[in-house]
C-alpha cells in the first residue's frame, strides 16, 4: 500500500489513488566508506514503496539472522538449480560462500508498483545491465576525496592501518566503473546526498515507460471531453 510520504512522487487520479506503473530497480554502488549503506537506510526508512532486495546464500545464518527479512538461506544444491535455471538475476561467489538475487521476487515486486533498492557492487551491477536494463537505475556514489574516503574508514570501523589500505587500494579499482552508472552523486554532505538519491527515483518513477496505467488515464479523460 502507497501511503501519503509517497503520493507526492507518484502521478495519481482523481480520487487520489495512484496511477499504475512498473516499479523500479535501484541499484547503489560505492567504495566502501562513501556512504551507500547509510543512504540506502535513509531511503528505506521513509519510502513504503521501497524494498531491498532479498539475496540467497549458501552461508548459514548468523546470530539474529531471519530467513525471507535478512536473507533466503539455501543449501549449495538449491543454489546451482537456481544458477542452471536463470533463476538469478545476479550471482557471485563471495569467498567460500554463494550469493544472488531470486529473478521471481524481483519481478513480483516490479509488477505490483513497487521499488527494489540493490545494495552492490560493479560486477553485480553488471549482470543486471546485461539481464533487464529497461528496469534498471544505476547510482553510483563517490566520496569527496581520496583523503576523506581514508579518513572515514578509519573512523568508522577503527580497523588496523593494513585493513584500510586493503580498503582504499580496493576503492581506486571500484571507482574506475563509475562511468557505466546512469547517475553520480558526490558526498559530500550526507543530507544532500540523500535528497539527490531520492529526487533520482522519484524522476525514475515518473518515467513514461513505466507509467503502465496511464494509457487509460489519458483515455477516460478524453472520453469524457
Amino acid at each position: 500500500m502507497t501511503d501519503a510520504v509517497t503520493l507526492h512522487a507518484l502521478n495519481v487520479d482523481h480520487t487520489g489513488r495512484p496511477i499504475h506503473r512498473r516499479g523500479v530497480m535501484l541499484v547503489l554502488s560505492s567504495p566502501s566508506g562513501a556512504g551507500k549503506s547509510t543512504i540506502c537506510r535513509a531511503l528505506l526508512a521513509e519510502d513504503p514503496a521501497l524494498r531491498l532486495s532479498v539475496s540467497v546464500t549458501t552461508r548459514p545464518p548468523r546470530a539474529g539472522e531471519v530467513d525471507g527479512r535478512d536473507y533466503h538461506f539455501v543449501s549449495l544444491e538449491r543454489y546451482r538449480k537456481m544458477v542452471e535455471g536463470d533463476e538469478l538475476l545476479e550471482h557471485a561467489r563471495v569467498f567460500d560462500n554463494f550469493y544472488g538475487t531470486p529473478r521471481q521476487q524481483v519481478e513480483d515486486e516490479l509488477s505490483a508498483g513497487r521499488d527494489v533498492l540493490f545494495d552492490i557492487d560493479w560486477q553485480g551491477t553488471q549482470q543486471l545491465t546485461d539481464k533487464v536494463p529497461q528496469d534498471l537505475v544505476r547510482v553510483f556514489i563517490l566520496p569527496p576525496s581520496t583523503e576523506e574516503l581514508e579518513r572515514r574508514l578509519r573512523t568508522r570501523a577503527q580497523d588496523p592501518d593494513d585493513v584500510v589500505q586493503r580498503r582504499m587500494a580496493k576503492a581506486a579499482d571500484e571507482m574506475s566503473h563509475w562511468a557505466e552508472y546512469d547517475y553520480i552523486v558526490v558526498n559530500t554532505d550526507l543530507d544532500v546526498a540523500i535528497a539527490r538519491v531520492r529526487s533520482i527515483l522519484t524522476a525514475e518513477r515518473l518515467r513514461r515507460r513505466r507509467q503502465l496505467g496511464m494509457v487509460d488515464f489519458v483515455n477516460a479523460m478524453r472520453g469524457e471531453e
